[in-house]
């Protein structure tokens, strides 16, 4: 991450980098909460690794000066990583989304519930806990200084999601996680029940004890990134172009 982002006094996500402009929570989020005092210097994204920088002058971002000169451009990651997970009693599912975006992953599939879930979400409470958790990303992104936001896919079924490329489920006796699984499914509290995931389907083991459902979600996102940096060279960073 570039230390200009790093950096700046805040965070937020833009339609247009040329002329920024701040809806009403974030504008409230900087003035209000964030107290920002103007020549402070504000980070913008438009959501696809495109930033710059702003400075902060009575209420609005102003871009082109000295402090803010350009675009740069964040370069893509050597490959997507995903967890998928079947939510939990309570806010650990809000939670989740939180810390998954803060790990940085690209993808995040809610299941549609398994046979042992305890959660029954159905009908109209799925889009609804879909628009929550998407408003939990977005947040949590302007936190981490993400330049690319998460996506919060639709839910899914087990056995669609397994069928994905790259996709395993996380097991106390399954094998390393090696560079081949992109996308990591998490069960319930429980686990699944037996016959649920087809025998085909590589299982993954996140350590040696038994985890709760929310932190193998963390877990897993871990050592997928650690295993997509190692794969990403270095070299890579970001470019400035004008605009």
């Amino acid at each position: 991450m570039s230390g200009s982002l790093r950096n700046s006094s805040a965070h937020v996500f833009v339609d247009d980098l040329n002329a920024p402009h701040l809806g009403a929570d974030d504008e409230h989020h900087l003035a209000k909460v964030l107290r920002l005092r103007d020549g402070e210097i504000v980070s913008c994204s438009d959501g696809t690794g495109n930033w710059r920088l702003a400075e902060w002058s009575r209420g609005v971002l102003v871009v082109g000066t000295s402090e803010a000169p350009g675009i740069h451009h964040e370069p893509r990651p050597a490959y997507e990583i995903a967890v998928a997970f079947v939510p939990v009693k309570g806010d650990r599912p809000e939670w989740t989304v939180q810390k998954l975006t803060e790990l940085g992953v690209d993808r995040i599939v809610p299941l549609l519930p398994t046979r042992r879930a305890i959660v029954k979400w159905s009908g109209e409470r799925l889009d609804k806990q879909l628009d929550k958790w998407r408003r939990v990303a977005r947040e949590a992104a302007m936190q981490s200084r993400r330049t690319r936001l998460p996506a919060i896919e639709e839910f899914a079924s087990l056995s669609d999601v397994c069928a994905r490329p790259g996709a395993a489920v996380a097991d106390p006796d399954g094998g390393e996680l090696g560079e081949s699984p992109r996308l990591v499914v998490i069960g319930p509290e429980g686990g699944f029940d037996p016959g649920e995931v087809r025998h085909d389907v590589p299982r993954v083991s996140l350590g040696d004890t038994i985890l709760r459902a929310e932190t193998a979600t963390l877990v897993a996102a871990t050592l997928l990134g650690h295993l997509r940096a190692a794969a990403t060279p270095r070299s890579t960073t970001g470019h400035q172009r004008h605009g």
